[in-house]
């Protein structure tokens, strides 16, 4: 009977950790947010949110699974026109990214760190940002990214941010550095701000619903970087007066009229880190962890009974 329970409790402990794996994966329910640049330097898909599978029965859920999702729902013709990657000489890479084959320039970063293959795994709520090399001589294409990721705001009101690239020192090692003179868009409308010399910028959003904020350069040649506002419409009332006039009467009717709105709100946590076209990084936070916690309460309840179970027998 003792031995019974001895293995009943190591195969709860054995069970308990393998579930912790899978809920470390992300299970069923990864979802990624991935942005494509493509070879005209545009953004082509912004922002949009993934839910990651194992397609190719890898065993986990990697970036190319999510950039092949990402292309059979959202490029015309799906992931057979649009997306391809194969083994080479440094494990999996692209050979096709938005439509566009050109012998492998191409760039693709994880929370603004550079990724180190097609197979590195996707966590629950990663950034995936990949794009195509405009520059095919010098390959001078500069990842940029805001310190905004995702955020929200009133409408009518200013939202600060703060750009930044990836270079390299004197000696190649990897360093952000601020963009300086970047113009902001808003919603693909360039607008009159542009970043100082610490890459920061203030700017107002009056239009209500998402707005999506990129920036160019004319000294550098960016990757487009993407930040999420969700502005939330404010509530107004307006008095307005008319006077209407007929040959006979004069008469004054005054009308007050209330518009409302509102949107949704979300936000999510932004990554700000060292980063190279080639290295660098660090991993926004994960949600749904509650599985996880849930093993863990498994894993401990089952140590707890096999420590029992050995004291009683040492007794």
């Amino acid at each position: 009977m003792k031995k019974f329970i001895a293995a009943a409790a190591a195969a709860l402990v054995s069970f308990s950790a393998l579930s912790m794996t899978a809920f470390a994966q992300g299970g069923d329910n990864t979802v990624v947010y991935v942005t494509i640049a493509d070879a005209q330097g545009k953004l082509a898909l912004t922002h949009k949110a993934v839910t990651v599978t194992d397609i190719d029965n890898d065993g986990n859920l990697t970036i190319n699974d999510a950039l092949y999702i990402a292309h059979e729902d959202n490029y015309s013709g799906g992931a057979a026109a649009g997306y391809g990657s194969a083994v080479g000489t440094y494990g999996l890479g692209l050979t096709k990214l938005w439509g566009t084959e050109n012998g492998g320039n191409y760039g693709y970063y994880v929370n603004n760190a550079a990724a180190m293959g097609l197979a590195d795994t996707v966590k629950n709520g990663d950034n995936i940002n990949a794009f195509v090399y405009t520059d095919m001589t010098a390959w001078s294409d500069a990842y940029s990214w805001f310190t905004l990721d995702k955020s929200e705001a009133e409408q009518g009101g200013e939202v600060s941010l703060t750009l930044n690239r990836a270079a390299f020192d004197a000696n190649y090692a990897p360093v952000t550095l601020p963009v300086e003179g970047a113009v902001i868009s808003v919603n693909g409308t360039p607008t009159d701000v542009k970043t100082d010399a610490e890459g920061k910028a203030v700017i107002k959003l009056d239009n209500a619903g998402e707005n999506i904020l990129s920036a160019s350069s004319d000294s550098l040649r960016l990757v487009p970087p993407v930040g999420i506002v969700n502005v939330t419409a404010s509530s107004t009332a307006s008095t307005t007066t008319s006077t209407e006039v007929s040959s006979s009467t004069t008469t004054t009717t005054t009308t007050t009229s209330t518009s409302s709105s509102s949107s949704s709100n979300s936000t999510t946590s932004s990554a700000s880190t060292t980063a190279s076209t080639t290295a660098g990084g660090n991993n926004s936070p994960k949600t749904g962890d509650a599985g996880a916690g849930t093993a863990v309460v498994i894993l401990g309840c089952a140590v707890s009974a096999a420590f029992m179970l050995r004291k009683r027998n040492e007794n």
